[in-house]
């Protein structure tokens, strides 16, 4: 089946393409881009008005399945992950049973095989992230996990860190590490200041994540391999990857919504849904990770998306656990708070969303508008007004610190290998 996306403004960062014209796509492929395009039978699509850039990707969500259906299934994640503008998202490893087995990646891969936008499985550095005894890497790898984690459950061992880095280093395997040294986390709630002083709530320090931060750097940069750094929080964790890349030191990061937009100040008014691992930190660290964001500093964008049904939320600031939904929300967030007031330009955040995941997980055909590449595509329009409504997402999860907020620029189209995942209506 062939589709003409006809007179879109094309923004494609990997070769800094910024205009007007169409995208022929043919079965799961780009066959043509640019300019007019005549394509006699093909099917349209009219994207006059509208942005249309390479498939947007999530590199960080947790879809729950297997054995947490009640928040999410892989089908209900992908089905919000469209809604959002996403053609691709990496699934977490913290299942249950935990994706440290081939069994439950093919279990994983299964279920995909049938959700609307590509899923793929992220596998667990040690089994049953507990920290101890490494997975089986290649097993994996042949199975099809894109990369390893331990997610939540940060690797406190050095030695053990090395071990696993360099199992995945001989696969050509990223790593991806929550840092977060257990010690000084403790039994943290919130960001350790003001507000945990106020409300007698345990506090969970910067040094915590700067720690590991720093280990991870220096581990990678004595040849252990590539290491991606998931959602920063702190200035200090964002001087420490800028440092790095200066240096040469095989070093990525990543940085969420909530944690450019949202303070400690707000978590007393609203509750457990402004409750997150990391916590929000300060202005001040808002304020810098925004700026190594705009001075291409931090890599990509990624949600952390974490579904929880609404009575675990409601257990209060202490029980509840952490985490909050972002695959409908992260797209039209940043469009407007960061594209509309020209902190970043469109091309940049298009990089963030697209061509720098794509590289990261080396997927040499998605990330880019190129003939050959992947027929997946995200259309936004700028204009588009909305309000965030739990009610009205595709996730199971509701648990959203931004009920409420209204927002102009949105996806409105997402097209996954050449078919439609996920159209709005025009308003």
């Amino acid at each position: 089946m062939r589709t003409l996306v006809r007179n879109g403004r094309l923004i494609d960062p990997r070769s800094g393409m910024d205009e007007v014209g169409d995208i022929l796509l043919d079965g799961d492929r780009i066959e043509a881009v640019g300019g007019r395009i005549e394509a006699a039978g093909a099917g349209s699509i009219e994207a006059s008005g509208l942005v249309v850039a390479p498939g947007f990707i999530d590199i960080h969500v947790h879809l729950r399945e297997p054995g947490q259906t009640h928040k999410e299934t892989i089908a209900t994640g992908a089905r919000a992950a469209a809604r959002g503008g996403f053609t691709s998202v990496c699934a977490m490893p913290n299942t249950s049973p935990v994706n440290d087995s081939p069994e439950v990646t093919a279990y994983i891969l299964k279920a995909a095989a049938g959700a609307v936008v590509r899923v793929f499985p992220i596998a667990a550095l040690t089994r049953g992230l507990r920290g101890e005894e490494p997975v089986d890497f290649a097993a994996l790898r042949r199975a099809g996990a894109v990369a390893f984690s331990d997610d939540g459950r940060c690797i406190q061992d050095e030695a053990l860190m090395k071990k696993v880095m360099a199992s995945a280093r001989d696969l050509d395997a990223l790593v991806i590490d929550h840092c977060e040294d257990q010690g000084l986390f403790g039994n943290g709630v919130v960001n350790d200041g003001p507000l945990a002083r106020r409300l007698n709530l345990p506090g969970i320090p910067a040094s915590a994540e700067e720690t590991i931060v720093a280990r991870d750097i220096r581990l990678a940069g004595e040849g252990l391999g590539r290491v991606h750094i998931a959602h920063l929080s702190t200035r200090g964790s964002a001087r420490l990857v800028a440092e790095a890349r200066r240096r040469g030191v095989p070093v990525t990061a990543e940085v969420t919504p909530h944690h450019l937009l949202l303070t400690e100040n707000e978590v007393e008014a609203g509750g457990t849904n402004f409750k997150m691992n990391p916590p929000l930190r300060s202005a001040e660290d808002a304020a810098a990770l925004i700026e190594a964001v705009r001075n291409g500093e931090i890599d990509v964008f990624a949600t952390d998306h974490a579904p929880h049904a609404a009575a675990e939320k409601a257990r209060g600031m202490k029980e509840a656990p952490f985490g909050i939904v972002g695959l409908e929300t992260a797209v039209p967030l940043l469009l407007d708070r960061l594209v509309r007031t020209e902190i970043i330009p469109l091309l940049r955040f298009v990089e963030m969303w697209s061509t720098r995941p794509a590289e990261i997980m080396k997927w040499a055909d998605k990330g880019r508008l190129e003939p050959g590449a992947a027929a997946d595509l995200t259309l936004l329009d700028l204009n588009r007004p909305m309000t965030v409504d739990p009610e009205r997402f595709s996730s199971l999860g509701r648990n959203t610190p931004f009920a409420g907020w209204t927002l102009r620029g949105a996806p409105v189209m997402t097209i996954v290998g050449g078919r439609t995942a996920h159209a709005e209506v025009p308003c």
